[in-house]
C-alpha cells in the first residue's frame, strides 16, 4: 500500500472505531495532505524514508509559506499520530519525527463578553418565529456552554425542561449531562409552542426541518451583533467562552467548569483562570491605593 494508502486506511480506522468526527478527519486529511506533497516534491515514495532532517525540513517549508506556530503544531500533531498508528502495525521501523519540534506557539487568551454585553446580546429583540428561535439559541449557548456542534445536534428528546438538563454529545462521541438556567428553559418553551416538540425533531431547524447549518447559527451570531452595536467578534465559541469565564469567576470552582464544558483534560480548562486573574487584576488596580495610576 502506498503513503496514500495507508492515510486513507488510517482515517477510516479513525472514523469507523473511534468515532472520529467528520470536522476531525477532514483536518488530519488536510494536514497529510502538505505531507505528501512535500514527499512528492523531494521524490520520497514511503514514509519509511523519512527521518528526522527531511522532516524539519518540511516544518521549515510550511513556515516560510506562512503558516502559523499554531497550525505548524496540529500539523505536527496529526503526522504524529499517523506515524504511531504505522508503528504499531508494523509498517514503521522507527519515528521520523523523533527529536523535532515545532515553533512555541504564544498562547492567547480567548476573548469573552461581559455580564452587561452577555445580558444585552441574549435578551435583544428579535422578529416573530425568526426571532423566537434565535433567543433559545443565544440563551442556551451561554446558560449551558455548548459547543456549535452539540447545539446543532440537539433533538428535544435531549431536553429534559422540567429538570432543568440536556443531554449532548461531546468530542469523542462522549455523553454529559448539562444544567440549563431558568431564562434558556422558558426560551425553550417559546421555541416548543411555536415550531412543536416531536421527541426526535432538530431543536433548532433549518430548511425541510433537517438541523440548522452551522453557517447559519454563525451568520445569525454576527447580525444579531450587529444590531446591538458590538464592536468584538461574536460567534458561537465566544459564548462558550464568556459562559466558563462567569462561571469560574463566580464559582472558582475549576474542576466543575471542566465537567460542564465537556474537557477531557483540566489543562485546557485552566486558560479560564488566566481569565479570571485579569478581572481580578483589574479590580486591583482600579481598587487599592497603592496599586492606582497617577492621573
Amino acid at each position: 500500500m502506498d503513503a496514500q494508502g495507508q492515510i486513507e486506511a488510517w482515517l477510516t480506522r479513525l472514523a469507523r472505531e473511534r468515532k472520529a468526527s467528520p470536522h476531525t478527519i477532514d483536518g488530519y486529511r488536510r494536514d497529510l495532505a502538505k505531507l505528501l506533497r512535500y514527499m512528492q516534491a523531494q521524490q520520497i515514495t514511503a514514509f519509511e524514508s523519512l527521518e528526522p532532517n527531511r522532516m524539519r525540513g518540511f516544518v521549515a517549508a510550511e513556515h516560510r509559506a506562512g503558516l502559523s506556530p499554531k497550525s505548524l503544531q496540529r500539523l505536527l500533531s496529526s503526522c504524529r499520530s499517523l506515524f504511531r498508528q504505522l508503528t504499531r502495525e508494523g509498517l514503521l521501523a522507527h519515528d521520523p519525527l523523533a527529536g523535532v519540534r515545532g515553533p512555541k506557539v504564544h498562547r492567547t487568551l480567548p476573548q469573552v463578553l461581559d455580564v452587561d454585553e452577555a445580558t444585552a446580546l441574549v435578551e435583544g429583540d428579535g422578529d416573530g418565529a425568526l426571532g423566537v428561535r434565535d433567543r433559545a439559541m443565544l440563551e442556551l449557548f451561554y446558560s449551558s456552554g455548548l459547543r456549535l456542534s452539540e447545539l446543532i445536534g440537539l433533538r428535544w428528546l435531549d431536553l429534559d425542561l422540567e429538570a432543568g438538563e440536556v443531554r449532548v454529545l461531546g468530542k469523542g462521541r462522549k455523553t454529559r449531562i448539562v444544567p440549563v438556567g431558568r431564562h434558556a428553559v422558558a426560551a425553550l418553551r417559546a421555541l416548543g409552542e411555536t415550531e412543536g416538540r416531536e421527541a426526535e425533531s432538530p431543536v433548532f431547524r433549518g430548511r425541510n426541518g433537517a438541523p440548522i447549518s452551522p453557517r447559519t447559527v454563525q451568520a445569525r451570531l454576527k447580525t444579531l451583533a450587529m444590531r446591538q452595536g458590538f464592536a468584538k467578534h461574536v460567534h458561537p465559541h465566544l459564548l462558550r467562552h464568556t459562559f466558563a469565564s462567569h462561571m469560574l469567576e463566580s464559582s472558582g470552582d475549576l474542576r466543575a467548569v471542566q465537567e460542564l464544558l465537556g474537557h477531557a483534560d483540566i489543562a485546557t480548562t485552566q486558560i479560564y483562570t488566566h481569565l479570571d486573574f485579569q478581572h481580578l487584576a483589574k479590580v486591583y488596580d482600579a481598587a487599592h491605593p497603592r496599586a492606582r495610576r497617577k492621573g
